[in-house]
Formats: C-alpha cells, sequence, structure tokens
C-alpha cells in the first residue's frame, strides 16, 4: 500500500495537530490514573473505602453536569472549549504538588482536585467527540475514530511504563507535574489548528431543559442508539469497580510496586494498541454493530484471570487477559463512534455525546463506591471477580438489539429531526 494511502488522514495538517493533542493529553491523564490514587495509598496510606471514593469523585462530575455540558457546548465552537478546558486541567492537576510540597496535602483536596478535575474532563470529552465529525467530515469518520484510538492506546502502553518509575524517582504528588505539562501542551496543539468552525448563531429564546430533554429523547428513542448506551451503563458501572480494586489487589495482594504496576498497565494499554490497529479490518469483515456486542461477550470473561493470580509467573498470564479485555473495549469503542457519530446530525452532536457518557461515567461513582465498599468488605479479589461477570453481562442489550445484524454505518447526513437511521444487514 503506497505510503500516502498509509498515512491517510495524518496527511491533513489540521488533523495531524489535534493527533499531537490526544497524545499529550492522554499522556496527562495516564499519569493522573496510576499517581492520583497511588498519591492517596502510598504518600496518605488510606485504606480501599478511601481509594473507592477517590474514583467516585474522578467519575462524578458525569453524574453532576454531564447533560447540561452536551447543550452548553452545541452553543459554542468545540475548539474553544477544548483549549480551555485543557488549561484549566493542568491548573487544577498542579494543586496536588504544590499542596505536597507545602506539607498540606490532605484526602480532601485530592477528592476536591478528582472532582474539578473530572468536571473539566465532561466538557472536553463531550466537545471532542463532537469536533471530529466538523474537522474530517462524516464520511472519514471511521478512519478518524480508529487513528485516535491508535494514539490513544499507544500512550496506554507508554504512559503507565513511563509513570511508574517516574512515581518511583520523584514520588506520586510531583509526577503529577507531567499529567498538567500534557495538558497544556494538548491546549497548545489544538490552538493551532487553522481550520474554523461556523459560529453558532445566537439563539435567545433557546431552552436549556427543553435542549437536555430533546437529547435524551434522541438518543433513548433510536433503535441504535439506545442500545448501545444500556450496553456502556453496565459496562461502566463493573468496569470501575474493577478498576478501584484493581491497583489495591496489585499493591497489596500481589506486592508489585510503582514500577511492577507501571508494566502490568502498558501490557494492557499494548491490547488497546493493537485493538486500534485492527479495529478497521474487523469492522469491515464483520460490520460495526456485531463488533460492538461481540467484543465484551469474547475478551471480559478473561478479566477473571487476574483475581486468580498471585505473586509470581501467574501474574504474567492475568496480565495478557486485561491485555486482551483492552483489545475488545477498543474494538467496540471504534464501532461505536462510528454509529453514534453517524446516525446524529450535527446540531444534535454536543447532546448525543453528552447523555452517552452521563450514563457511562454517571454511574462510575458509584460503581467506585460499590467497589470501595466490596473491597473492604469482602477484600480486593472477590470485587475483581464481580467487575468480571459484570462486564461480561453487558453484551446482552446490543445482542439483543437490531445491532447484532448491522452491518454498515449510514452514509448520508442524518436531518435535525431523524431518530431512526441505520442500516441493518
Amino acid at each position: 500500500m503506497p505510503l500516502a494511502d498509509r498515512l491517510g488522514l495524518l496527511r491533513d495538517p489540521d488533523f495531524r495537530r489535534l493527533f499531537a493533542a490526544t497524545a499529550t493529553s492522554q499522556l496527562g491523564d495516564r499519569v493522573i490514573f496510576l499517581a492520583l490514587p497511588l498519591v492517596a495509598i502510598v504518600a496518605l496510606d488510606v485504606g480501599e473505602f478511601e481509594v473507592g471514593l477517590l474514583s467516585a469523585a474522578t467519575t462524578a462530575g458525569s453524574l453532576l453536569i454531564g447533560l447540561p455540558a452536551g447543550a452548553w457546548v452545541d452553543r459554542l465552537r468545540k475548539r474553544s472549549v477544548l483549549i480551555h478546558t485543557d488549561l484549566l486541567r493542568a491548573a487544577t492537576i498542579l494543586a496536588v504538588p504544590l499542596a505536597w510540597w507545602a506539607d498540606v496535602l490532605t484526602m480532601w483536596l485530592l477528592l476536591l482536585v478528582a472532582l474539578t478535575h473530572g468536571v473539566l474532563t465532561v466538557f472536553f470529552d463531550v466537545a471532542y467527540v463532537s469536533y471530529l465529525p466538523h474537522l474530517v467530515g462524516r464520511a472519514r469518520l471511521t478512519e478518524g475514530n480508529a487513528k485516535l484510538a491508535s494514539v490513544r492506546s499507544a500512550v496506554s502502553v507508554s504512559g503507565p511504563g513511563l509513570t511508574g518509575p517516574l512515581v518511583g524517582l520523584l514520588g506520586a504528588p510531583v509526577a503529577l507535574s507531567a499529567s498538567a505539562l500534557g495538558m497544556a501542551l494538548s491546549a497548545l496543539f489544538v490552538g493551532r489548528i487553522r481550520g474554523r468552525e461556523a459560529p453558532v448563531a445566537p439563539q435567545p429564546e433557546r431552552s436549556l431543559v427543553r435542549e437536555i430533554s430533546a437529547g435524551l429523547r434522541f438518543v433513548f428513542g433510536h433503535p441504535l442508539l439506545r442500545p448501545i448506551v444500556l450496553a456502556d451503563g453496565v459496562f461502566g458501572l463493573f468496569l470501575i469497580m474493577y478498576q478501584a480494586m484493581l491497583l489495591v489487589f496489585l499493591a497489596r495482594e500481589i506486592q508489585l510496586g510503582p514500577f511492577g504496576i507501571g508494566a502490568v498497565l502498558s501490557a494492557m494499554g499494548c491490547g488497546g494498541l493493537l485493538g486500534a490497529l485492527v479495529a478497521r479490518r474487523v469492522l469491515t469483515r464483520i460490520g460495526p454493530g456485531p463488533a460492538i456486542w461481540l467484543a465484551p461477550l469474547l475478551t471480559c470473561p478473561l478479566a477473571a484471570l487476574m483475581p486468580l493470580a498471585g505473586p509470581g509467573w501467574s501474574v504474567l498470564v492475568a496480565t495478557g487477559g486485561l491485555l486482551t479485555l483492552s483489545l475488545g473495549g477498543v474494538i467496540r469503542l471504534v464501532a461505536q463512534a462510528g454509529v453514534q457519530q453517524s446516525v446524529t446530525p450535527d446540531p444534535m452532536l454536543g447532546r448525543m455525546s453528552a447523555t452517552f457518557r452521563f450514563v457511562q461515567w454517571g454511574g462510575m461513582p458509584l460503581g467506585g463506591l460499590l467497589g470501595g465498599a466490596t473491597g473492604a468488605w469482602f477484600g480486593a479479589t472477590t470485587t475483581l471477580w464481580i467487575g468480571a461477570v459484570g462486564m461480561t453481562l453487558s453484551f446482552l442489550p446490543t445482542f439483543c438489539s437490531a445491532l447484532r445484524t448491522t452491518r454498515e454505518l449510514p452514509t448520508e447526513q442524518p436531518s435535525a429531526s431523524a431518530t431512526t437511521v441505520g442500516t441493518a444487514a
């Protein structure tokens, strides 16, 4: 295949800038994912419930502001939202190393930082999903989503591998400075995108409540979007339960240090990178619908290998299970993103994205609390078992819908009133 064909959208300077912004922003997120809980575990020596509470605070923004965020983003230029939220997230994260240096770091401050960062991330992610169709056009959404998924997965591989040694050498609080730097660089790259969206015409008579309601009706009334959002709600709930206790399990049951934990998470990221690389081929061969329900059914059961592991070689086998889980997760997300963006009219993109995020992430605070409570009562091992079973069962809503045989994405621009767009074979 000629080099130009392999590069595809990467030949577009604006897409390259978004690609670079995604890499640096995701690197910042990876550092937070590993370093923030380790600050609580190592620097403050908190228990399992407090770790679960921190996970809940990280995702509570979607529950608190998720739906209004979509309506607000639909009124704004997405590029500006991306820049400002990146800068504010960077400033928020810097509060942790500064507080640690001043010897005033507390669990309450970590919870406040996690909550604020989570609220800002809601706006960033809603704008990010809504911005891609404007930047690349609807005909190239699958390619754009796959390429962005590949860089996110590549960072998932390298991020923990870099963060682990960074935490080991500098300590978790100082390592968070790298997260702030990544988000500041992301804002810089997005700011250099030359293409501009058309200004959103002011409509004084617009009602926030009516716009939120319209977004909810659109998503839950659509035969393809409704099962996806229900499945994501189930998956997200049990995933956060699993993740809340994964670091505790690795640190206390397997007795891995920051370097070992970083290696496990890097290996998990390798699965995501592989999934991003093969996603287009899988979608071309079996279609987006089957990919959405087959991915969790085939890969989530392997997450149960981790609670079976102990110190020694068995943790390597369990890590292979996490790698496969990540591979399936990225294939599913690429397939879902294409369906979601293809069937949604431009004026509804922000609210569609916010509705999905509200359901996907809104249940995560509950998952974090359940994970922490289950871990405190029954142990981290039992919590990992529950999470693995729940993630596997998330395939049911999409399997019991038209997505079971949906093999092609819509190719025409949906109208604002479209609510039942889909192509099934």
